[in-house]
């Protein structure tokens, strides 16, 4: 095993175990945008010097060594007990290797959970820094199985969708996790989220004038995604969005005028 000491010129310096997939997929950096500067099997050697070049660099120092993160940087062994579950990093680290960890089952005594974006977002919010290990942090599973059984979506509908709206709701989960490993959520904005939409309506609208069925299918598709980052920019999910729209025109009445349905106003 063979782990890396990676550095991205004026942003900082890590080490990865598969710089392709932590720095390329996850952080969205190319392959001349990085560098390895060492790669060794000794992991207290590793975890060391890089606390040492992030000094001399002059780049935010880790506080906890790499070494010391977790023995199987792939997967993280959590702790489950009646009462809470607790992950072997602190919170500065903990998003990280939770998104390291996507699809991961989570099997508490209250539910069962699959690891996703909204569930990475509510741990984050309800985290709490152990008292006996600064190192550690931990959620309640009660507060954790009420957040799941909020979340599910699937009222009045019939068994024959069900496999069609899972896939649905996958879909968004996927587009947000897409959308962090390229940092569009922590260095990203809703006003260049909002111009990217204008650029793809109108995209959408050259596509109706030529009758072009691709383009229109890609244009849709790309405000999709970008409703759906705009959404999560403001704290909000594109499926509650949804819901809530739904429930408000599914009381309008109205008739259907040059080709638009016109609501009642009385």
């Amino acid at each position: 095993m063979k782990y890396k000491l990676y550095h991205i010129p004026g942003k900082k310096i890590g080490v990865t175990l598969d710089p392709k997939h932590r720095v390329e997929t996850q952080q969205g950096y190319g392959p001349g945008e990085y560098e390895i500067l060492e790669e060794s099997n000794d992991i207290d050697y590793i975890s060391h010097r890089e606390i040492e070049l992030q000094k001399s660099h002059g780049y935010r120092v880790d506080e906890t060594l790499y070494k010391q993160l977790n023995p199987n940087i792939n997967t993280m062994r959590i702790n489950i007990t009646e009462q809470t579950t607790t992950f072997p990093v602190p919170l500065n680290k903990l998003k990280g290797r939770l998104m390291d960890n996507i699809g991961m089952v989570i099997q508490t005594g209250f539910n069962r959970h699959e690891l996703d974006t909204d569930l990475v977002d509510w741990i984050m919010k309800h985290a709490v820094t152990s008292q006996f290990n600064e190192d550690r942090c931990y959620v309640y599973n009660k507060a954790m199985s009420n957040f799941k059984s909020s979340t599910t979506r699937f009222s009045g509908i019939t068994e024959e969708n069900v496999d069609k709206q899972i896939s649905h709701s996958d879909m968004f989960t996927k587009i947000r996790r897409w959308a962090y490993e390229r940092g569009i959520y922590d260095h990203g904005d809703s006003k260049t989220q909002y111009v990217k939409l204008m650029e793809e309506a109108g995209e959408l609208a050259e596509a109706l004038l030529k009758n072009d069925k691709p383009e229109i299918i890609d244009a849709i598709g790309d405000m999709v995604v970008v409703l759906t980052n705009l959404a999560k920019l403001e704290k909000l999910d594109i499926e509650d969005c949804i819901d809530h729209a739904y429930t408000t025109i599914s009381k309008r009445t109205g008739k259907m005028m040059n080709g638009t349905f016109v609501k009642n106003t009385l």
